[in-house]
């Protein structure tokens, strides 16, 4: 195994760019609205369908996966994907190369019984092994022994970011979405907004972001730049975003809940079509009917449902830039979620944080 980077002794953390970060907050209100396709939408199913990308996750990692345990919970990996083409091009900045990342990542563990979840965001700039993969083009790409997070999509896309995460986790992913930049803005401007209240101001010219303490309604623009800022709160690090983005998302999906209430059967359509034009997910969601059925086994889950963890990790002493898994205790959350048991509290006290909890509630 090779290992993809060499840390540099000595190194403090520093502001980085935040102009390639993806986000996957849009799923959630994307699986809200995937409901309305049986719902009064009918005579464009056939058009929300050709809307919908998947890939074969199957079929890349064939049988060398975890076992598939038939326990009534559910584990759906949600990527954020950073392509820096078309659109996103201008809201993920860059060049307009086609390149990719997944910045951002959530395994979601939802309980038997579907009333209840645990997500588990990954930090991008975890260093882990990296396991062998095959792109989509059947280029084959060696294993590493240190390799950032988000360099498993970029290198191999879905299948590798999904056979990296099995390989970390023990558990197999029964379900794969991925949400895009252009996507998500457009989907909040939709929905209407979000509703949060920051206790801080929050300001942060890379994300074109400016907040004053206080409750706002944030268009797709600010929700993207929220979720995307690091330097205006916390220690600047990715863990201080990320628990900006589990704020966010408790927000959302107190917003989706609305979505069926709606007045505007041409709403209705214009949700359904953005949020089927938004998302790539696993073939076995590949269409209106299997999405529908996907959301309608989520929507009973409200925030208050919702635990929200990060995976417990360390600042690497030889780079700030890199965090390391905290391999004792994130073994009791990969087990817990196993199990469909709860994550143990002990499981993450302790661990680095990033200090922006409670900055959006």
């Amino acid at each position: 195994m090779s290992a993809e980077s060499t840390p540099e002794p000595g190194r403090r953390r520093k502001p980085r760019s935040t102009r390639h970060k993806a986000l996957v907050i849009a799923a959630w209100s994307a699986a809200g609205v995937f409901v309305l396709g049986g719902t009064g939408l009918g005579y464009v199913y056939f058009n929300l369908n050709d809307n919908i990308k998947s890939v074969d996750i199957d079929q890349a990692l064939g049988t060398d996966r975890p076992l598939d345990v038939d326990n009534g919970s559910q584990d759906i990996l949600v990527l954020g994907s950073d392509t820096r083409s078309g659109s996103n091009k201008d809201l993920g900045g860059g060049t307009d190369d086609g390149s990719a990342r997944s910045d951002t990542a959530m395994v979601v563990h939802v309980y038997e019984g579907h009333k209840k979840a645990s997500v588990v965001s990954i930090p991008r700039d975890t260093l882990v092994p990296r396991p062998a993969c095959t792109d989509s083009e059947g280029v084959e790409h060696d294993a590493a022994s240190l390799a950032m997070f988000n360099s498993a999509y970029s290198t191999g896309g879905a299948a590798c970011a999904v056979k990296t995460v099995e390989s970390m986790t023990g558990i197999r992913m029964d379900h794969y979405v991925e949400v895009d930049f252009s996507g998500f803005q457009k989907l909040i401007d939709e929905l209407g907004g979000v509703e949060v209240t920051t206790t801080k101001d929050i300001t942060d010219k890379e994300s074109h972001l400016d907040l004053k303490a206080g409750t706002h309604r944030l268009t797709g623009e600010q929700s993207l730049g929220l979720v995307r800022t690091r330097h205006g709160v916390g220690d600047g690090s990715d863990l201080g975003r990320i628990q900006l983005q589990q704020a966010f998302v408790k927000a959302l999906v107190e917003q989706v809940k609305d979505v069926g209430v709606l007045t505007s059967p041409k709403k209705l359509y214009d949700l359904a079509d953005t949020a089927t034009k938004t998302v790539t997910t696993d073939s076995d969601l590949a269409s209106v009917k299997d999405l529908a059925s996907f959301a309608n086994g989520l929507k009973g889950i409200s925030s208050s449902k919702m635990n929200m963890v990060t995976l417990p990790v360390q600042y690497d002493p030889a780079d700030g830039n890199r965090v390391l898994v905290e391999k004792d205790k994130a073994a009791q959350v990969w087990a817990a979620l196993k199990n469909d048991r709860a994550i143990p509290k002990s499981a993450t006290e302790g661990t680095a944080t990033g200090d922006a909890k409670g900055v959006v509630q």
